[in-house]
């Protein structure tokens, strides 16, 4: 076996397009979604959801998922899914042009809570 060999197609195509030093932790969600379980380009994208954005820590509070989002800030969990949904197109053979049209349902429904915060309760 040849080291080309050693990896799937989907993991090298993760090193490929996030090959610079800084996009190395990119490449983690990249391959997690390269070896996701699910069996559909849908189910893979609503893991990387799952991976990339935590629910509410607090029931009936929707200001909280602020407080547990998975790979750290708003930025860091928009370029996790960025990565993991160019992991799922690789996976499942999606055009370039497609996967850049996906961005998270979570990202939206995050800004426009932190540019609608609750009132407070006086």
């Amino acid at each position: 076996m040849i080291p080309q060999q050693w990896a799937p197609p989907c993991n090298k195509q993760c090193t490929n397009k996030f090959s610079a030093l800084t996009q190395i932790p990119w490449r983690v969600f990249c391959k997690k979604a390269c070896d996701a379980d699910g069996d559909t380009w849908e189910e893979c994208l609503e893991q990387c959801d799952e991976m990339c954005y935590k629910g509410p820590v607090m029931k009936d509070q929707q200001w909280s998922a602020c407080i547990d989002r998975a790979p750290g800030s708003a930025s860091h969990s928009e370029d996790c899914h960025r990565a993991c949904v160019a992991g799922c197109g690789f996976k499942f053979d999606i055009p370039p042009e497609e996967v850049n049209k996906i961005q998270s349902n979570r990202s939206s429904k995050i800004q426009l809570i932190k540019t609608n915060p609750p009132p407070k309760a006086t």
